[in-house]
């Protein structure tokens, strides 16, 4: 009878599963012992070290596939592989702290999706009195902004930034949230269209607002998509653009596409 320790002892004395070390057999990262007369298979001494081997650089991170090849080689060849897995781990760990920090973010879902200066202007939207949908909406059209075009996004939150502080940029942006309620035939689509045509042809920096995206993209896709999100759901938002777009085009305004009445491009 062959000296030795069960399967399910050497399990406990290496600190894994049995299981476990039938995969490291599986994978031929350890010889599986013999069986001794009794019919048993005995971990002697060796067997037992190659599995605490095995476990131990398993568990600081190098993957099961590298393992076998790494007890084998030389002095030389073990060092460097090691300083390898070393890289490996490092960048993990940086990975997974991006993602922890990504989850923590989440808490606050604006943060996960927009940078703290664009959420900082949702929380002075908020202060001025703007509903949480009108701000949730708004929300919605600074993350697809900031996706399709992500090189002028500094330069519009700033044009914004700067519009909240008029009073009267304010009282049109908040006729233009009420006018989601609105019937799409209501005459004072038209007329509030006018007015903040008007607005931003008498005020050019604020006018960015409208042009300054839709000059950074290759295509009036890009443009068109962020300025007309939510209209499926909101005809008479659909309907204030289509006329303040006319209205600026028929000014000498660029405008990508036509988009509604008025509009001849």
């Amino acid at each position: 009878m062959r000296n030795g320790v069960t399967i399910g002892q050497a399990a406990v004395f290496v600190g894994v599963t049995v299981k476990t070390v039938r995969h490291y057999h599986k994978l031929g990262l350890a010889e599986e012992p013999e069986r001794d007369t009794s019919g048993y298979r005995r971990y002697g001494s060796d067997d037992l070290l190659r599995l605490v081997q095995v476990r131990t650089l398993a568990t600081a991170g190098v993957p099961l596939a590298e393992i076998g090849p790494l007890l084998d080689a030389d002095a030389a060849r073990f060092a460097a592989a090691l300083d390898d897995v070393e890289q490996q781990l490092t960048q993990r760990i940086a990975e997974l702290t991006t993602r922890r920090d990504t989850l923590h973010r989440l808490a606050d879902g604006n943060r996960a999706l927009l940078p703290d200066r664009a959420v900082v202007l949702l929380e002075r939207m908020a202060e001025l009195g703007f509903t949480p949908a009108e701000v949730e909406a708004a929300r919605d059209g600074l993350v697809l902004a900031k996706a399709l075009v992500p090189d002028g996004f500094d330069d519009y939150l700033a044009d914004v930034e700067h519009a909240l502080e008029d009073s009267r940029f304010l009282a049109l942006s908040k006729r233009a949230a009420e006018s989601v309620s609105w019937a799409p035939d209501d005459p004072r689509i038209a007329e509030l269209a006018t007015d903040m045509a008007d607005h931003y042809l008498a005020s050019p920096a604020q006018l960015k607002i409208v042009t300054g995206l839709q000059a950074r993209t290759e295509a009036a896709t890009r443009y068109k998509l962020i300025a007309h999100l939510g209209e499926e759901q909101a005809p008479a938002t659909a309907r204030l653009a289509a006329f303040v777009e006319a209205r600026l085009r028929a000014a000498g305004v660029r405008i990508p596409g036509a988009s509604g009445p008025g509009s001849g491009q």
